[in-house]
């Protein structure tokens, strides 16, 4: 394992090498002394998972291969991150969440508790890229939302608790408590009676 600066892991983890923690954001380049990476227990990080430095990860989580995490984010416990995942910087991801293979979720993305992110959904966070104006926001996702696989969250929508998005959506508007969004551009519709009592 590589460590960029003070890292801390806790008890009964697994690590499959190569792993890297703590890796230095631009701001902490050329610095030797500074927050790395703080895991909690029964880690099971996999091979190519990179986490930078500033991050803070709660019991219980485990990578696929390939994953990186980007710096100050906060991840809740029991949580799994899918392989080539990207996690971008100044996240927070709540507890019990899944997000399968290669999501991407960009800088200042919030996500609540017991959330599903399907395989290759994308969240972004800039509305005219690459302006980055009026400013990047990244989506905000509810308690015990699901996402379905080939998404596309365009910045700063809110998909509500207990909501979901059907798989292949293209989501441009926020997404009511409860509801469904399907289609390009998604259409808000009730959620199927299959996953009212599962959500």
């Amino acid at each position: 394992m590589t460590r960029y600066g003070k890292n801390s892991i806790g008890n009964s983890a697994q690590l499959f090498e190569p792993v890297i923690l703590g890796f230095p954001s631009r701001e902490r380049l050329g610095q030797t002394d500074f927050p790395g990476t703080v895991i909690g227990n029964h880690a099971i990080l996999r091979t190519g998972t990179i986490i930078y430095c500033d991050v803070e990860i709660g019991d219980n989580f485990q990578t696929g291969h390939n994953v990186m995490i980007r710096e100050k984010t906060r991840i809740g416990s029991d949580v799994a991150i899918g392989t080539a995942t990207v996690i971008e910087g100044f996240c927070t991801i709540g507890n019990g969440v899944r997000i399968q293979s290669m999501v991407f979720i960009p800088t200042l993305t919030e996500i609540g508790n017991n959330v599903f992110i399907g395989p290759n959904a994308v969240l972004t966070n800039d509305r005219y890229p690459p302006t980055g104006k009026p400013e990047l926001k990244g989506p905000v996702v509810g308690d015990s939302a699901v996402i379905g696989a080939n998404c596309t969250i365009l910045p700063g929508i809110r998909i509500g608790k207990k909501a979901a998005v059907a798989a292949g959506s293209v989501v441009t508007r926020d997404v009511p408590e409860g509801k469904m969004a399907i289609g390009s551009p998604a259409r808000i519709r009730d959620l199927p009676d299959q996953m009212r009592t599962f959500i």
